[in-house]
């Protein structure tokens, strides 16, 4: 398992754009990867579940990945979050 902490940059928070590129990109991996935001927990392969979550500027993420490819998909996650969040 490989997990990591994002404090989200910004300032719609994870809207519908970056939620549907987060998914998209999460679909790549077969690890699972879930999004944890204090008490919510997320499927990051499923929309609603990402939506769900109500993330907004300056809430804390932790992202874990676990599974066959979980470094890879964590490095890559992690690097689409300093890119797009």
């Amino acid at each position: 398992m490989r997990e990591f902490t994002y404090t989200i940059q910004d300032a719609d928070g994870i809207h519908a754009r970056p939620a549907g590129l987060l998914v998209k990109e999460a679909g790549k991996y077969q690890s699972s990867i879930t999004l944890c935001c204090g008490e919510k927990t997320g499927d990051a392969k499923r929309i609603f579940s990402v939506m769900a979550l109500g993330v907004k500027c300056g809430q804390t993420l932790r992202v874990t990945a676990e599974g066959a490819d979980e470094e890879t998909a964590a490095v890559s996650l992690e690097q689409f979050f300093k890119e797009n969040l």
